[in-house]
């Protein structure tokens, strides 16, 4: 995307800031794996979102006073060394140019700790601003008790200015990622579209005595081919019983002529992400049962992408989702009551989509012009071996929604007739 677009992110969160405050970013480092080998790198997605930058170990810095506010970068030295051993390291030049950061600007990491004592966290000539009083941290949390890696990072830096009062970054920065821009919107289209082939991929391979991890590889195969980075979170490929598992990721075992399998599965489009369910035959053709349910799920994921507009909260679209999917359980006499829509239905219709799958965002407000989010109505029929989701990936208008997956098929006659041409 352009480096304006991430200098306007970084003006929005500045704007949020209070006076007399500093942030400071970090872009994360690859996780150890198993002796000398390490997990892939991923990017912080704050990080991205401020700087559109995805190498690992830089730091973003962000100083605010009543004048004036400044950011600086911090980055890997491109010395002969770090090339010959782990590839071609970014360049001053390289980095302002992704991110907008002035290249004077732009410092090595050994200057950091020298720059925040002198120019930071000093009243001296040499700093841009008074003394700071407040410091704002991405306090992300991977659980309950989980210690945000920010702290980490910074744990010598406030231990010997107790003095800074630190403020979550979250709480600003999350309301600005709930809404996409234009290019955002155009990089999530992107990613639907590499999913759209690695679907039509698997439904083109699959038949009865297939495996579920031959689709698997497929997929990424397919995407990465097609220019994805790759998947946007652990395929889920799912046949018969296995389907009725919510997050079923073993993908091992054979499909059975008879049998539905669910696909939900998203490719990436830089740190953007899909994220597509659909569920056909193993052999090609709906039994009667099955499209019965089948169409349901597809009638209730339909009426949805209908009615979603700005000022709708996604409890009042998943409330609806209960109630359709429960009446219709009650016509085919699977449930009495509808408080018994749980043992078949037990997931929420939508969740938020963008940097992040479950992309950040309270649910707590009514949705607005440019949220992206999820409709998967699903029925899940343990006891009959059937498992059925159709999801697809909207984003929210001025007076509805226009349904960005809509080119991935999901009525029945054109998933029979699309795997009967490659019989």
């Amino acid at each position: 995307m352009d480096k304006k677009i991430f200098i306007e992110h970084r003006q929005a969160f500045v704007n949020q800031m209070m006076d007399k405050a500093f942030a400071l970013f970090f872009s994360g480092k690859a996780p150890h794996k198993s002796a000398d080998q390490k997990y892939a790198y991923v990017p912080n997605r704050n990080f991205y979102y401020l700087t559109g930058l995805q190498r690992e170990n830089f730091i973003l810095l962000i100083a605010k006073s009543k004048e004036a506010y400044f950011d600086y970068l911090f980055i890997e030295e491109a010395s002969d060394y770090a090339t010959k051993w782990l590839g071609r390291r970014l360049t001053k030049e390289e980095a302002a140019d992704i991110s907008g950061i002035p290249v004077e600007r732009i410092r090595t990491l050994n200057e950091y700790a020298g720059f925040l004592t002198d120019q930071i966290l000093s009243d001296s000539r040499k700093a841009l601003m008074g003394m700071p009083q407040f410091l704002y941290l991405d306090l992300y949390r991977d659980g309950p008790l989980g210690k945000p890696i920010s702290l980490n990072e910074t744990d010598i830096l406030r231990n010997h200015f107790p003095e800074l009062i630190i403020k979550n970054a979250n709480e600003s920065l999350f309301q600005l990622r709930i809404q996409k821009g234009k290019e955002e919107r155009q990089e999530i289209e992107k990613a639907i579209a590499y999913t759209k082939k690695g679907i039509e991929a698997i439904m083109n391979m699959t038949s009865p005595g297939r495996n579920e991890h031959e689709l698997d590889a497929l997929f990424d195969y397919t995407i990465r081919l097609a220019g994805s980075e790759g998947v946007a979170f652990n395929s889920i490929i799912a046949g018969g019983k296995n389907a009725t598992v919510l997050h079923y990721e073993e993908n091992n075992q054979p499909l059975h002529d008879g049998d539905l399998v669910l696909l939900d599965l998203g490719a990436l489009s830089g740190p953007y992400a899909g994220d597509i369910s659909r569920t056909f035959p193993v052999n090609g053709v709906f039994s009667i049962r099955q499209r019965q349910l089948y169409e349901l799920v597809l009638s209730v994921n339909k009426e949805l992408i209908q009615i979603a507009k700005p000022g709708m909260m996604v409890s009042e679209l998943n409330q609806i989702a209960k109630t359709r999917l429960a009446e219709g359980l009650i016509r085919m006499k699977l449930i009495d009551d509808p408080a018994k829509i749980e043992h078949y239905y037990y997931h929420s219709v939508s969740h938020y989509l963008g940097l992040d799958v479950h992309d950040v965002g309270t649910y707590q407000i009514p949705l607005v012009p440019g949220v992206v989010l999820t409709i998967e109505p699903g029925i899940y029929v343990e006891e009959e071996g059937i498992g059925i989701r159709i999801e697809d990936d909207i984003i929210i208008t001025e007076n509805g929604c226009q349904n960005l997956s809509e080119g991935i098929i999901k009525e029945v006659d054109d998933i029979q007739a699309f795997l009967s041409k490659k019989r």
